[in-house]
Order: structure tokens, then C-alpha cells, then sequence
């Protein structure tokens, strides 16, 4: 479509050039018939059509929904444009919610009853401050670190680290709370 519009005006444009060099070079006066003058016009009234369906295609070819057939409120106040525009990514999702990999994991868990309780692995209540796990996990590292207490140890160490992991960081902690308390 756009190659059309080009060539078009293009066309146009050396068609109204080429007399005036033309005429400039001969030192003549310009006779233009009026089917030259026909022509012109209507390879304008092309290239302007053609322009304006071109800047126009978006609202042209855009999709009907039942929106568009319904006078609602929004529709007055313009908020269904705010909220649906082709800017999206000015404006959050109402309703979307991404969903992290540990979220599917606690869900999962949950689901099957095997949510662990970190709070239990690490000694401490759900109610800890975040200095009282940091000190916990340190003592219980250097009891049970697999250098020191044997290779035996290393699934328990996996645990108190894995424990944490999720109980230092406060939304990690948050979103295990809140899958605990669900389940």
C-alpha cells in the first residue's frame, strides 16, 4: 500500500516538473489541454485518497466488538479507551496476575500437602524478626554443615538453607506465609 502511495506521487510530481522544465528550457508558453488537466487532477485525487486511507487503516480495518453496538457510561466518560488504547504499557492490567515460579511452587505444594514449615526446620516461631532467623541459620550451618558433621547431614543442610532462603527475603516470606496459612 505504502509503495502504491509513493509511486503515485512520485508519478504526480514528475508530471507537473517535467512541463515546467520543459517550458522554461523552449521559452514557450504552456499549453495544457484539458485532458492533460483531467489527469492531473485525478492522479492527485488518487494520492490523496490513497494518503488518507493509508493514515486511516487502524481506525478502518479495527475490529467491532459488542462494545462498539452498546451505549454504555464508559463509553461517554472515555474510560474504556484509557483502560483498552494501544498504550498499553502505560497502564497496569486490572486482573492480571503474573504468577513466579515460586508461587507455582507453593501452590503446588500446598495442593499436595507438602508445603514444608521452614519455621520449624529453622528452630524459630512465624513470628521471628529477621535478625533471630539470620542468627539461627548460622548456628544451626555450622552444626550441621556437611564438613563438619558428615556427609549424612547434607539433605538436612539443603533444608535449613532452602528454610533461609525464603524466610530472609520479606516478600518470599510473604507469599510463603500466605500459602501456609491457605493450606
Amino acid at each position: 500500500m505504502m509503495v502504491l502511495v509513493i509511486i503515485l506521487v512520485a508519478v504526480v510530481i514528475l508530471g507537473i516538473i517535467q512541463p515546467v522544465f520543459a517550458q522554461s528550457e523552449m521559452d514557450m508558453d504552456l499549453d495544457v489541454s484539458d485532458m492533460e488537466k483531467a489527469v492531473i487532477l485525478a492522479g492527485f485525487a488518487v494520492a490523496v485518497v490513497s494518503v488518507f486511507l493509508f493514515l486511516a487503516r487502524d481506525v478502518i480495518l479495527r475490529k467491532k466488538t459488542s462494545y462498539d453496538s452498546k451505549d454504555l457510561e464508559s463509553k461517554r466518560e472515555k474510560t474504556y479507551e484509557k483502560y483498552h488504547s494501544d498504550w498499553g504499557d502505560d497502564y497496569e492490567e486490572i486482573g492480571a496476575r503474573s504468577n513466579t515460579g515460586m508461587d507455582k511452587e507453593f501452590l503446588s505444594a500446598t495442593a499436595s500437602g507438602d508445603l514444608p514449615d521452614y519455621y520449624k526446620i529453622l528452630g524459630v516461631t512465624s513470628d521471628a524478626s529477621p535478625d533471630e532467623i539470620k542468627k539461627r541459620f548460622r548456628d544451626l550451618a555450622k552444626k550441621m554443615h556437611p564438613d563438619r558433621a558428615g556427609r549424612d547431614h547434607e539433605d538436612m543442610m539443603a533444608k535449613i538453607n532452602e528454610a533461609y532462603e525464603i524466610l530472609s527475603d520479606r516478600d518470599s516470606r510473604d507469599k510463603y506465609d500466605r500459602y501456609r496459612k491457605s493450606g
